[in-house]
């Protein structure tokens, strides 16, 4: 079954735990900390490649997790980074995150979004070691892994696409030129999926897609051609295919009027590619091509069942993409990098301080709360962030609650400490 679309839940591995270790040699009683930092956790990337068609993969997974990285340990040894899982996806592959957003569009081969990052390791008691604090005995914990869910859709890398209503004759014409075996029967959405096929002339290639038939606001969900029209955005040109004989009575002009409709609500630039109009089944009515002609002499008359005028048609397509490949060469992937914000803000939400950053809920998340030692150290870089000074400039009191990140604290003056 061809799957366009699908929504997985992704999440990178968790960071290893830093080491709290002394070095202890023989005549060396006091050999100072020696706790090895954890190892990242791994990431989730997605890669395109050729070898896979479709998104059916993840109709059976949809939680991809990355490996965890391992814990240090004594005489400073560090964890293992836990392994990446890279995911392969088909060429043409767009992935948004929960909002809708963009965040990879990879349309050629090799392309990769790391798509949930591992946490980070934590640092032994070895990285803590001042000439204020020479036997530090507190380590941070590994970061978690970051967790989301995301969208992932397909659209076909095809040069050229058969637009037209259902039963057109769009199956049997691909059939034809090419080695795509579609379904082909006598009733209204015979093709329930896109098929490609590899078009010949004169020793050039190209890709066209067989997408399956629109009905009138199709643009609007109607029919099922609503969710194939994301197929013909990436291809360079259009065949646009009219029945002279539609089961519903349809006239080839009102086909096109409807057809041409819904790519220009579909939106984005599908009214505005190159195309070709064509008249199909005129092996079954000359008489109505004749009269189809002389309102529209550029509706060029085929017949996918004959072959009867598509060897022209094809040559002329195979001009236009030839045209749009030269006005755009390759095509460019894209992935987007948003740098890690700076800083911190603080918001009020009931009688709640709210702190939000990421460095500064970092801190807090990397850290074993229940160690008196560790309370210490996140006490003083806390303060060092600024935190502290910024929640008594906008009033905060004894007993307020502070939200960092899923941790609530209770804050307590200091004064004497900061002194």
């Amino acid at each position: 079954m061809f799957i366009d679309e699908a929504k997985i839940c992704v999440r990178g591995g968790d960071g290893g735990a830093g080491c709290v270790a002394f070095h202890h040699e023989k005549f060396r009683p006091k050999g100072g900390p020696d706790g090895g930092d954890g190892g990242d956790g791994g990431d989730v990337l997605l890669r395109a490649v050729g070898s896979v068609a479709t998104l059916s993969k993840f109709k059976k997974q949809i939680h991809w997790k990355a490996k965890s990285g391992a814990h240090g340990s004594g005489d400073c040894r560090h964890g293992r980074k836990g392994r990446d899982v890279v995911i392969e996806v088909p060429l043409g592959t767009s992935v948004r995150g929960a909002d809708h957003e963009l965040i990879a569009d990879l349309v050629n081969e090799g392309d990769e979004a790391v798509v949930a990052s591992g946490g980070r390791g934590g640092r032994g008691n070895a990285a803590f070691a001042t000439p204020a604090n020479r036997t530090p005995r507190f380590a941070e914990q590994g970061e978690f892994g970051n967790e989301k869910w995301i969208l992932l859709e397909l659209k076909l890398l095809a040069d050229a696409a058969l637009v037209g209503m259902p039963n057109a004759g769009k199956s049997t014409l691909i059939s034809r030129v090419s080695r795509a075996k579609p379904k082909i029967a006598d009733y209204p959405f015979t093709t329930l999926e896109p098929h490609l096929g590899v078009v010949g002339i004169d020793g050039n290639e190209f890709v066209l897609a067989d997408i399956p038939g629109l009905i009138e606001g199709a643009a609007d969900g109607k029919g099922l051609g609503d969710r194939f029209l994301r197929h013909v955005e990436r291809c360079r040109a259009l065949l646009v295919v009219l029945d002279l004989f539609n089961a519903e009575g349809v006239e080839p002009l009102e086909q096109e009027r409807i057809l041409l409709d819904d790519l220009a609500r579909h939106g984005g630039d599908l009214i505005d590619k190159p195309r070709i109009t064509v008249a199909n089944k005129i092996d079954a009515g000359p008489e109505l091509y004749e009269d189809l002609k002389s309102e529209r002499p550029d509706i060029d008359g085929i017949s996918a069942a004959t072959g009867a005028g598509i060897e022209h048609t094809m040559r002329r397509l195979f001009d236009l993409v030839s045209v749009a490949r030269e006005a755009e060469p390759e095509r460019e992937g894209f992935v987007l990098h948003r740098p890690e914000a700076r800083g911190f803000t603080i918001s009020r939400e009931g009688a709640t301080w709210v702190v939000r950053g990421r460095q500064v809920e970092r801190v807090l998340a990397m850290a074993d709360l229940t160690d008196a030692d560790t309370l210490a150290h996140v006490r003083r870089r806390m303060r060092s962030l600024g935190v502290d000074d910024a929640l008594m400039r906008q009033g905060i009191k004894a007993g307020d609650e502070v939200l960092v990140g899923d941790i609530s604290l209770e804050w307590e003056d200091d004064d004497d400490e900061r002194k």
